[in-house]
């Protein structure tokens, strides 16, 4: 076994111009660039496959639009998440699908998502709109099927003939990068990878419709990004709420939040946090409750007036919590007659930027975009 700490890998024996019709594109060819930290050859339940820990596979020297990508793979029930990036015009945006072994029999047990300016926001696509309920062979060979085209995609395992999903893709749909990410902490079996940029028909293409919920916001400015530690300390705070540069709006998607990372680009130590504000006008003094929902970290601030501060983040309420999106939190609001600011700064981990919110009425009241 060789071991690569951070090196890539290009292996050689066949070469090809483009892939333009279907190959199947052998694991040692010039035209993958892959990146590990061990990998071996081997034959491994009837197949010549590649045994690879914490690797990916990046298609060298072609873009992907459309097609089909294919391959087996042998799934543990670990905690893993092998899938596929595709359309990747950096590495910080893209589709992508993948699987999750360990949740095997779960509603869970995969997920279609994007990567958006280096945030995959599933805790906004989650659901039986973008995840399907599924029994995994553990050791066994598991075939991957992805269908591509234009704004919609497909998966089918195991030579399904029917879909198991079908959803509308998230991102433009511009040429990119096709990465397949084996990023496990076991090693883990692959073989028989194929794209055929041809073969992009789908099958019986439906999705599944998710209520949208009523009334919500329509759309909050953000500010740019800035360190989560200044919302400790009041000073900074205040200079930060006073000097904030403002970027722009973002407006809900899914009929249940708004994704921060559609605007800015996250840098998780140093630029996790932004302000995501809304003016209220108000007809008279009143006391109004107001439902929302963040991910992860929130504070609320009326009026220059910091009012709540919470933690929706994934496992800490509990080990299986996943801190998905809905109006979970609510405040009481003592609106003063005219304009009022709430700014809630939001914080980001992991699984998505979001911010979410809405009135039982707007009796008297009027949201100013």
């Amino acid at each position: 076994m060789k071991k690569l700490l951070s090196i890539v890998l290009i292996i050689s024996t066949v070469c090809f111009n483009s892939v333009k019709a279907q190959k199947n594109i052998s694991i040692d060819t010039t035209k993958w660039e892959i990146k590990a930290k061990s990998y071996s050859f081997e034959s491994f339940k009837g197949k010549e496959a590649i045994n690879i820990k914490s690797g990916s596979f990046k298609l060298k020297n072609t873009k992907f639009l459309n097609g089909t990508i294919e391959f087996d793979i042998v799934l543990k029930g670990n905690r893993a998440f092998p899938g596929v990036y595709f359309r990747m015009i950096d590495d910080k945006n893209g589709e992508h699908w993948y699987l999750r072994p360990h949740q095997s029999g779960n509603p869970d047990a995969n997920q279609a998502a994007a990567i958006i300016n280096g945030v995959t926001p599933w805790q906004l696509y989650f659901g039986k709109k973008y995840s399907f309920k599924y029994d995994y062979k553990y050791n066994d060979w598991t075939h991957v099927k992805l269908v591509v085209n234009d704004d919609k995609a497909q998966v089918f395992l195991d030579y399904s003939d029917k879909p198991n999903l079908s959803w509308n893709l998230f991102t433009e749909t511009k040429w990119g990068d096709l990465v397949i990410n084996l990023a496990n902490k076991d090693a883990i079996h692959i073989a028989n990878i194929t794209v055929d940029k041809k073969a992009n028909d789908l099958v019986d293409f439906k999705t599944i419709n998710r209520k949208p919920i009523p009334k919500l916001i329509e759309k909050w400015e953000v500010s740019n990004a800035f360190k989560e530690e200044i919302l400790d300390d009041s000073n900074q705070l205040q200079s930060k709420l006073e000097n904030a540069k403002w970027m722009g709006h973002i407006e809900v998607e899914e009929g249940m939040a708004a994704n921060i990372s559609r605007k800015i680009q996250i840098n998780r130590k140093n630029a996790n946090t932004v302000f995501a504000k809304i003016e209220i006008i108000s007809d008279k003094d009143q006391q109004k409750l107001f439902h929302f929902g963040y991910s992860d970290r929130v504070v609320a601030i009326l009026n220059g007036s910091s009012i709540y501060k919470g933690n929706n983040s994934f496992r800490t309420r509990d080990y299986r919590y996943l801190g998905t999106i809905g109006l979970f939190d609510a405040a009481y609001l003592n609106l003063k007659k005219g304009k009022n600011t709430l700014i809630m700064a939001v914080s980001e981990s992991f699984g998505g930027w979001l911010i979410t919110g809405k009135f039982d009425n707007y009796d008297g009241l009027k949201i100013k975009y």
